[in-house]
């Protein structure tokens, strides 16, 4: 189908709307809607918060009972089951909206396509494909967890300009600047958990929290800042109670391998965690270290579209080796730190240039006096 400018316009403000739950819509997707009438916005609305309702009806909500014969854009296809909320599609159609335009047909396996034919089936004229890149870029989590049983992995990353992570003697603060730190919280509150390892916890005392500030605050869509799920591999039984990271709210996963040699008088000896805080027996690989991979599918099947993994350059080198991460974010400093600092990620060794793997640059932004770069790894098909 051919679309028009106009239906590009009215599905670029859906999509500017969907952006704005980004925060807080975890484990549902991204959603936005534009009821359109005589060539004018008659109502619109996002999706806030699972559980809640979804974007067509605060849309539809917003048009005070003048959606008959509008046009709808959504961002993503209406959904037709019933879950925490009614289905969208019955909405729209008991609203007698005329048309309704989709960015991309969902993958959810329970929606999939059952959205659009009940539309047409109730005579609704029903279209998709319309900025279909864009939409999927709002859920790259959701879509993946959909598609494979596994959630998203960007993987953050800082560093001086010659790649340096630390000096020699371990000081890292602070290579990267005010703003760029901020910036970091921002994507941090984007995702559905955050993914590290023992020793950044033990070594930096790390909170990996969400601390956001008062500009970003102001387009909060809810009254609380949702913490991301906090997710520590420690194999070896070495975090404490009295660390900064369990001083938090928010629900915080240690994650145990189940090949880990550990005597029974250390497991004795481990401490009573706050309630927030749960462990989690995983598949151990033969050297005893969390099987990643099966790290990610049980986060997957705990309704995780998105890990932020924030950790050191073994852990991060391992998801690199192993191809989990889909994208890197790195905050570059204009700093040289010397030939002594401590690298970005063990990987490698390399014996050719064929073997050493290959990314794709995304954006590139300036924040503060620091330069954010985003590559993405090459799809595999």
């Amino acid at each position: 189908m051919t679309f028009s400018a106009d239906d590009t316009r009215y599905m670029q403000r859906a999509i500017e709307l969907a952006y704005q739950g980004r925060f807080t819509t975890t484990p549902n997707p991204n959603v936005g809607c534009v009821l359109v009438k005589d060539g004018r916005i008659i109502g619109e609305g996002f999706h806030k918060q699972a559980g809640t309702a979804h974007a067509e009806v605060h849309a539809l909500a917003n048009a005070g009972g003048d959606a008959e014969g509008a046009t709808a854009y959504v961002t993503l296809e209406p959904c037709s089951h019933t879950g925490r909320t009614g289905p969208c599609a019955v909405a729209l159609v008991k609203a007698k909206v005329a048309k309704v335009i989709c960015a991309m047909q969902d993958p959810n396996p329970q929606v999939s396509g059952r959205g659009m034919t009940m539309l047409a089936e109730a005579g609704i004229e029903v279209a998709s494909g319309l900025l279909s890149n864009e939409a999927q870029k709002l859920n790259r989590g959701f879509l993946k967890r959909m598609r494979k049983a596994l959630p998203y992995v960007t993987c953050k990353l800082a560093a001086s300009i010659d790649g340096k992570t630390a000096l020699a003697n371990g000081e890292s603060k602070w290579i990267t600047s005010a703003q760029a730190r901020a910036d970091v919280h921002r994507l941090r509150a984007e995702h559905c958990a955050i993914l590290s390892g023992a020793d950044t916890v033990i070594v930096d005392n790390a909170q990996l929290n969400v601390r956001l500030d008062d500009a970003t605050l102001s387009d909060y869509p809810l009254p609380q800042v949702r913490q991301p799920l906090r997710v520590i591999i420690d194999s070896h039984y070495r975090l404490t109670p009295e660390l900064a990271l369990f001083k938090q709210c928010g629900d915080i996963i240690i994650v145990r391998s189940t090949t880990a040699n550990i005597c029974s008088s250390e497991l004795d000896k481990q401490p009573q965690w706050p309630n927030n805080v749960t462990e989690l027996m995983c598949d151990g690989a033969p050297s005893g270290q969390v099987d990643l991979h099966k790290l990610l599918v049980l986060l997957a099947q705990k309704d995780i579209n998105s890990v932020w993994l924030e950790a050191g350059a073994t852990l991060c080198g391992a998801m690199a080796t192993q191809k989990l991460i889909d994208r890197y974010i790195m905050y570059l400093a204009p700093k040289f730190m010397g030939s002594d600092g401590k690298g970005l990620l063990n990987i490698g060794p390399f014996a050719a240039m064929a073997q050493v793997p290959s990314l794709r640059f995304g954006e590139v932004t300036q924040i503060g006096e620091d330069i954010r770069l985003t590559l993405e790894q090459p799809e595999v098909e």
